[in-house]
């Protein structure tokens, strides 16, 4: 029988990033989506949250509702309900209009 043990809880893991990143900067990792909860310093050993709800910008002129898959979009820095070309981040966790600049959403790997 495999004997593992626990590391963390798993609600962060360790970054250091090649430049420096602001709280609430989103960092996508081939498939892993972080969100990084305070500043990090270009080079210095941090932490991304890869679980929380987060509220980001969202794309303009669609609706999120509640329950949504939302992915993403790196070059646009927004979450969007487009799958093709960009990585999952979670879920809608609170409508949002068509018209409104943001969107909470839980982080889930």
């Amino acid at each position: 029988m495999a004997n593992g043990k626990r590391i963390s809880a798993g609600n962060s893991i360790p970054h250091t990033p090649g430049s420096a990143l602001t709280a609430g900067d989103v960092v996508v990792q081939v498939d892993l989506v972080g969100v990084a909860t305070e500043d990090i310093a270009a080079s210095e050993l941090g932490a991304l949250a890869v679980t929380g709800i987060f509220e980001l910008p969202k794309e303009s002129g669609v609706a999120h509702a509640v329950g949504d898959i939302l992915y993403w979009d790196d070059s646009g820095n927004e979450l969007t309900k487009t799958a093709s070309g960009n990585k999952a981040f979670g879920k809608c966790v609170e409508a949002a209009a068509s018209g409104a600049t943001t969107s909470r959403a839980l982080l889930l790997q």
